[in-house]
């Protein structure tokens, strides 16, 4: 073993033993491997990691289930492709370990299965082994392979790597092969068949004690706020108002819990399907039991005399039918997916019936044909929980999402929105596509699928060669009658049928008011057009059933240009900001919440990137599509802090934008009732604060912004603010840097001449005040209050996303800084343009030094810029000085010197550079040069640089590592 390999192992125990403040570090350092949501760390995620680089790998693990194994399908899927051999030992400890997974586990030919017969010795080993080079990594603790060890429960795992001469990793291996060729360990075709019997005897005896269970129905959290909520707006007198609620949360049983509370005499439901409403009768029957009677009012059905009626919307706004009621005959009218609201069938029964309330129910409010569901119930919103808030609330049933590449056409295109119709139903996609939905599976004991085709011509086509293939399907479109959608829906739950159906195939007919909760796979064979369809589709597979543990989510991705849609849906993204989304694709698993998974296959993530590349995020479309739906929302022209309230729409997307650059911009511009004009210097001093300090990177401006107002004395209250408010000691120099700001003296390059009279302060020999210009136009009062709104909500942006400063900078992990952001907030005299900072630049008078790293260069760009800058660990980076630089060079020598003379080096790195949207560098902490240095020449160049080796103050957080450094 080499003296250096022996100093590392050395260094990583002293930092795992010793000193866990030791700036040491090795890849050899011990790490702490758990679930932590708010961290946004999984088991998982690092069990992945390995599965990607290693070259060989072995499980000893106690229990594996379908739901723990489906997380990592893509995983093994990639590691059989290349030929990375594994073993896996396992037990029939307590007859947890499901066989589903055993065969699954079985059926890779790289995976060679065996499992432990216990008996009387509990097996409870949980360790994960990863061989590299001549290197081991191991993970060992409290982790099995099922979903909630791996994603959300509480697990203590600690990760070693090890030479192979290591004693630790020759113990374990030591042990694992003892067990592995046991007396007690059998070969897949020896334990499977027995172990199948039991594990079923096993289930039968669960499931009798699991019938002998009595539920009682009791509203969940969710449906407590919207009983509260619906008795307020009764107490107020109010006559209508909205639920919003994503799909699979019981909205319908929100709606009988809060009729059960108010007890109304007579109450009519409205749906747009028979099915719904008699599902919808189920639901209340199991909280009113018989203390109502209940009715159906359909094409099938005539059951008007009853407490609680039940209709089709079809039959119930025909006037001969309605009109046979009073208008008065009910006391509440729920109406079930009401954005369907705008149509005249609906109208004519609003405009006839006069409840005492109207209670609407829907998961998606918001039309794009300009019809305002909100004003249709008084912009009163009962309670609104939408997908994210669900999944974090656990009211779903866990999904795998696998975006996997749709078939290529002749083994080159994509299919595409130009493919011929022969290219969508040819052989070869169906078997593709059997394949797929076969490989990622299902839970439960057979599969329950929804598939969303483009038209219903392919659908069928689709339909006739399945069933060729042994499958079980059926097409049904929108003209089928309500009694075969029923029959088709119970071929596809029922387990007891001999025509059970394997899957029912659609264009769109399902996409909403269709409850099937058994559904256990949805396949999507359809470009995403809209967020708010895919949603929709992927619902159906989202409600809860005792005979599903998850679903799967099968999206086949072409090459659509509209792609980009699928993780602003899958995550909610309201930023319309590329990086963020390029960031959600790659590391959008640590984002979603509970045992719920996310993966793209490499050539869909490589379609979606190229979609996410060409779109144009900054349309002013966009814009006004959210703008109009959160002004329906609320009934008003919202204010800036109702955009952060309803969180409709990232603001800065406005102020950000070419051509408005602030919010009053885009009223004048766009907002028919918004009457208040501004002089041209007051409308640009709006934008000056609206694009320059709205960000609320820093608070220093907003805050001295109000003593302006205020009339105060500046530099004295200034002081006493900052640190009384904020903890923050303000110098001479602190000042200086604001006044500049607010002064307009900080800006350089065309703002320059675009805000040379936004002047609010002036620096005299007295101190620093109000200049007279500001003061002036603060007499015009709307310009006054649209001041007082820009300071209240930049404050508010400022504590939620930038009070947690590092160190006693105001600088904050992992937010993302333009230069003229880090100039200003290093407290620098003026900003610096990009071409003159070049990579660092030194400010003599703060003794500050930031770096910028632009991660992965253009692929067309010169060798003799391509600087390989690059990361040894999440702690270490090796950074390279500018050209034609020594070891004697003076910038070199200050990095090198830069902890001994407190100069402070801070780290700015971005992934790629955009030169439209991605014009910011992640924050990732500050960093000391190790005193390792070494000059070399760049590839193909003659440009001599110097590589310095940087130790960061804190690792990087672990989900901006991998997308920072993955490719």
């Amino acid at each position: 073993m080499s003296n250096k390999v022996i100093q590392e192992i050395k260094d990583g125990l002293e930092i795992a033993f010793i000193d866990a403040a030791s700036k040491k570090t090795s890849s050899y350092k011990p790490e702490f491997v758990s679930n932590n949501y708010k961290e946004r760390k999984r088991v998982l995620t690092t069990l992945e990691t390995e599965f990607n680089r290693c070259e060989e790998f072995i499980i000893s693990v106690a229990f594996v289930t379908q739901s723990g194994l489906v997380q990592l399908l893509e995983t093994l899927r990639v590691l059989e492709q290349k030929g990375i051999k594994g073993r896996v030992l396992t037990t029939d400890y307590l007859m947890f370990t499901d066989p589903k997974a055993l065969h699954k586990l079985n059926s890779y030919r790289n995976i060679e299965l065996r499992m432990y017969e216990s008996g009387n010795v509990g097996f409870h080993t949980k360790g994960y082994i990863f061989k590299n080079d001549s290197n081991y990594t191991v993970i060992v603790g409290s982790s099995n392979l099922t979903a909630k060890a791996l994603s959300v429960n509480k697990e203590w795992n600690t990760k070693v790597t090890s030479t192979s001469q290591g004693e630790y990793i020759h113990h374990i291996l030591e042990e694992f092969e003892e067990l592995w060729v046991s007396e007690d360990t059998y070969q897949f075709n020896e334990f499977i068949e027995n172990y199948e019997i039991e594990y079923a005897k096993k289930k039968v005896i669960a499931k009798k004690e699991e019938q002998t269970i009595i539920y009682d129905l009791k509203p969940n959290e969710m449906q407590q706020k919207v009983i509260h909520n619906y008795q307020e707006l009764l107490k107020k007198g109010e006559k209508r108002g909205l639920l919003i609620s994503a799909t699979g949360t019981g909205k319908t049983y929100a709606a009988a819990f809060s009729m059960f509370e108010q007890n109304p005499k007579k109450v009519l439901f409205i749906v747009h399907r028979e099915q719904i409403a008699k599902q919808a009768i189920k639901s209340f029957k199991n909280i009113f039991g018989n203390t109502k009677t209940f009715g159906l009012l359909s094409g099938t059905s005539k059951e008007t005399n009853v407490d609680y009626l039940f209709s089709t919307m079809n039959m119930m706004a025909k006037e001969e039918v309605y009109s046979k009621f009073d208008k008065s005959e009910f006391d509440v009218i729920i109406i079930d997916e009401v954005h369907r609201a705008g149509s005249l069938s609906y109208n004519s029964i609003m405009k006839y019936f006069l409840p005492s309330f109207y209670f609407g129910m829907t998961a998606s409010p918001e039309r794009m044909d300009g019809i305002d569901i909100y004003g249709m119930f008084d912009h009163n919103i009962i309670y609104e929980i939408r997908l994210q808030q669900a999944m974090e609330a656990d009211m779903l049933c866990p999904f795998h999402y696998f975006g996997v590449t749709d078939f290529h056409v002749d083994g080159e295109v994509l299919i595409n929105k130009q493919s011929d119709f022969n290219d969508l139903i040819c052989e070869e996609r169906v078997d593709y596509i059997m394949e797929k939905a076969a490989y990622y599976g299902y839970s439960g004991d057979r599969v329950k699928g929804l598939m969303f085709c483009s038209r219903n011509e392919e659908a069928k086509e689709l339909s006739e060669k399945m069933n060729e293939r042994g499958l079980s399907t059926l097409v049904l479109s929108g003209s089928d009658s309500q009694e075969k959608r029923e029959i088709a829906i119970q071929r596809l739950v029922s387990d007891h049928r001999n025509d059970k159906l394997d899957y029912l195939l659609t264009v769109d007919i399902f996409n909403e008011g269709v409850d099937i909760p058994e559904v256990n796979q949805v396949v999507m064979l359809r470009p995403t057009q809209s967020p708010t369809v895919f949603v929709q589709q992927l619902g159906r597979g989202l409600r809860k059933d005792n005979e599903k543990d998850y679903v799967v989510i099968l999206d086949f991705i072409g090459n659509y240009e509209t792609n980009f849609m699928i993780p602003i849906a899958l995550y909610g993204d309201r930023s319309f900001n590329k990086d963020t989304i390029r960031r959600f694709v790659m590391e959008g698993e640590r984002i979603i919440p509970g045992t719920s998974t996310i993966h793209f296959d490499a050539i869909a993530k490589k379609k979606i990137f190229e979609s996410i590349d060409a779109a144009n995020f900054s349309v002013v479309r966009l814009i006004k599509e959210n703008y109009t739906n959160l002004k329906n929302k609320i009934g008003k022209i919202p204010t800036l802090m109702d955009f952060e309230i309803y969180g409709e729409m990232d603001v800065q997307c406005i102020f950000d934008h070419q051509t408005l650059g602030s919010y009053y911009k885009f009223l004048v511009k766009y907002e028919k009732d918004y009457v208040v004009r501004l002089s041209p210097v007051e409308d640009r001093m709006i934008e000056f604060i609206s694009k320059k300090l709205l960000n609320a990177k820093r608070v220093h401006e907003l805050e001295m912004l109000s003593i302006l107002l205020d009339g105060k004395d500046v530099e004295t209250t200034f002081k006493e603010v900052m640190q009384t408010k904020h903890n923050i000691v303000v110098s001479g120099n602190t000042i200086e840097n604001v006044v500049n700001v607010l002064s307009a003296n900080f800006i350089t390059g065309i703002s320059t001449k675009t805000y040379q009279d936004c002047c609010f302060v002036v620096k005299t020999s007295d101190g620093v005040k109000i200049s007279d210009e500001f003061s002036n136009y603060l007499n015009n009062y709307n310009f006054k209050e649209m001041i007082v709104e820009l300071i209240a909500y930049g404050k508010y942006r400022y504590h939620k996303y930038y009070s947690n400063r590092y160190l006693n900078s105001s600088l904050v992990l992992y937010q993302k800084y333009t230069y003229e952001d880090v100039c200003r907030l290093l407290e620098w005299h003026q900003s610096i343009v990009a071409q003159n900072i070049g990579g660092y630049l030194y400010n003599e008078k703060t003794r500050t030094f930031p770096v910028f790293i632009n991660y992965e260069k253009d692929s067309d760009i010169n060798d003799e810029t391509r600087y390989e800058d690059r990361f040894i660990s999440s702690d270490k980076i090796i950074a390279i000085s500018k050209q034609n630089k020594n070891l004697l060079s003076k910038d070199v020598q200050m990095f090198l010197g830069a902890k001994k003379e407190n100069i402070k080096v801070d780290l700015f790195v971005r992934k790629n550079k955009d030169d439209k949207t991605a014009k910011e560098f992640y924050y990732l902490g500050r960093m000391n040069a190790t005193g390792k240095a070494e000059e070399v020449v760049m590839p193909n160049t003659k440009v001599s640089v110097v590589e310095i080796e940087w130790q960061l103050e804190t690792p990087i957080r672990e989900d901006v590592y991998r997308y920072i450094t993955e490719k």
